[in-house]
Parts: C-alpha cells; sequence; structure tokens
C-alpha cells in the first residue's frame, strides 16, 4: 500500500472520516464471504437564488454555501461583479440561498437550461457559451514535472475517492502544489464547490492549475474556462467537443494521467517537458480505483 500524504499541505482537504459523509453497507463479497463496504451518501440540496427555487442537486452535503455560489457563478447567473449579501443553509430542510442585493436575469436563464452529457448536476444554461466569446485564457506557464508531482500528491492523499470510489474529486493547484481538495457523486458538483471557494475568497485562476478524476468534457472545459483557469488535467479521457473548446480559449488540457502517461489535446506549446516520463514511478494499483461514471 503506498504511503499517505500529509493533507496538512492542503488549504481544504477531504476528510473520510467526517460523520454523514459515507456509512458502512453490509453485503458478501465474490467468494460468498459477509462484508462491511463503505458507501458514500447522498442527499438532495435544494439551491434558491433569493426567492426563486434554481435546481435540487443530489450532492455528499459537505460545504453547500461554496456549491451553491459555484453553481450559480458557473452557470452564468451571477454576474462576475453580483453583490452577494448573504448565503444562507438550513440544514433541516437542507436547503440553501444565496442573496444578492439586486434583481438577477435568472429567469430567462431557466428557459434555456438543456441537459448535457454529465453526472449529477449535468444542466448548462443557454448563455454559457456566450460567456465564451472572446475569451482568451492567460499564457500558462506548465511544467510536466508539476503534473508528476500533482498526480503523486493527489492520489495518495485520504479522500473519499481512495476509500469507497463512486465519487468525483476536484483539486485546484499552483505550480505542484495542491490548495483546495473537492470531493462529490458528480464531477460538476465538485467543481462548482471549487469555483464557490474562488469566488468567496476572490482568488484569481490565471496561475491556477485544475485537476479532476472526471471526463473532459465540454462542460467542464467551458466551467474552467470561466473560473479563469488555464490548465485543465484529468485522469480520465476527452470529447471532441471539449478539446474544440479548450482550443478556441488558448486552455492547456490533459487528459489520462496514469503513472508516466499523459496525453496533451489543446495547448501542447506551453508544456514544457522537464522531467523524464522514464523516471517516475509506475501508480500503484490503490491510486487507480476509480470513480462511479461520468
Amino acid at each position: 500500500m503506498p504511503s499517505e500524504i500529509d493533507s496538512s499541505e492542503y488549504l481544504i482537504a477531504p476528510d473520510p472520516s467526517r460523520a454523514g459523509l459515507s456509512r458502512l453497507v453490509a453485503g458478501h463479497d465474490h467468494a460468498g464471504a459477509r462484508i462491511e463496504a463503505p458507501v458514500v451518501e447522498e442527499r438532495p440540496l435544494t439551491i434558491f437564488l433569493n426567492s426563486r427555487e434554481i435546481v435540487t442537486a443530489m450532492t455528499i452535503g459537505d460545504y453547500p454555501e461554496y456549491l451553491a455560489l459555484g453553481f450559480l457563478s458557473n452557470q452564468g447567473m451571477l454576474a462576475p461583479d453580483e453583490e452577494i449579501t448573504g448565503i444562507d443553509f438550513d440544514p433541516d430542510i437542507e436547503t440553501v440561498v444565496v442573496r444578492t442585493a439586486r434583481e438577477t436575469d435568472f429567469e430567462e436563464k431557466l428557459k434555456k437550461k438543456t441537459r448535457t452529457s454529465g453526472c449529477a448536476v449535468g444542466t448548462v444554461f443557454g448563455d454559457m457559451m456566450e460567456g465564451l466569446e472572446g475569451l482568451t485564457l492567460p499564457p500558462a506557464e506548465m511544467k510536466s514535472s508539476w503534473l508528476y508531482a500533482l498526480s503523486h500528491k493527489i492520489n495518495r492523499t485520504p479522500s473519499l475517492y481512495l476509500h469507497t470510489g463512486a465519487i468525483h474529486g476536484t483539486v485546484l493547484c499552483v505550480r505542484d502544489r495542491p490548495l483546495v481538495y473537492m470531493e462529490d457523486v458528480g464531477r460538476h458538483n465538485a467543481v462548482d464547490k471549487v469555483a464557490g471557494w474562488m469566488r468567496s475568497g476572490g482568488v484569481a485562476g490565471a496561475d491556477k492549475i485544475l485537476y479532476t478524476t472526471g471526463r473532459l468534457t465540454s462542460e467542464m472545459v467551458i466551467k474552467t474556462a470561466l473560473m479563469g483557469i488555464p490548465v485543465l488535467a484529468s485522469r480520465s479521457g476527452f470529447t471532441a467537443w471539449g478539446v474544440e473548446i479548450a482550443r478556441q480559449v488558448g486552455m492547456t488540457l490533459i487528459g489520462r494521467m496514469r503513472g508516466k502517461r499523459f496525453i496533451c489535446l489543446s495547448g501542447d506549446e506551453r508544456l514544457i517537458r522537464d522531467a523524464d516520463p522514464e523516471h517516475q514511478p509506475d501508480e500503484p494499483a490503490r491510486a487507480g480505483r476509480k470513480g462511479a461514471g461520468g
């Protein structure tokens, strides 16, 4: 078993022992022996923008305020300069309300919502693509040595992803340091939590890297671009539209990161290969546990 990484390096790190995130469920293994398997909990969270109900998301329940703020921001329902007057979470009715100083135009956006290929909150609103018009991400300094270091650290950080599977992780990083590691049953929820944390703290994305365990779909690329992050990396693969959008906005897009191997399908000219792949260790089997789909 690979040695674990000290999660104190993170500003926010997963806490797989936190009450309410998972529970043991009795069953039987392949040989018929009785076992108790750790299983992720999921619960509904209803998000309101002022007095209007927007969506109910299935989530593991941690960081509901960040999830709500990030979701509304990434869907274009909160302008970058929107004044947030309050975020109220009521655990009894599993509802979070984001309040703004002025009325928003979310009614029109609700008319344009469409389903996407993603899991959990796989919904985009019709004008998300409009947010990309004229958007060019800042040139990103990116080194392969950072990728290898991040993969090594993240894959060995204690997490629900390693403990139970059936979950996705998204990590905000700078250079070779992971900063904020969010998890959820859907990759959209996980990235929205990161976006909410960034917005609440006024954290810029220009010098950041976003690492995810999920597929590099169009929505993942769009959300990352709208967060101002120029590099998106994943253990998983790509969709053609995701690659096309990444090239359009000047994003470095890296996928299929496993051990010493990765594939770059956008922004390769900005990637400095300063580490010899042959000197990188193969990925231990435990770090290769996969989440449950999209």
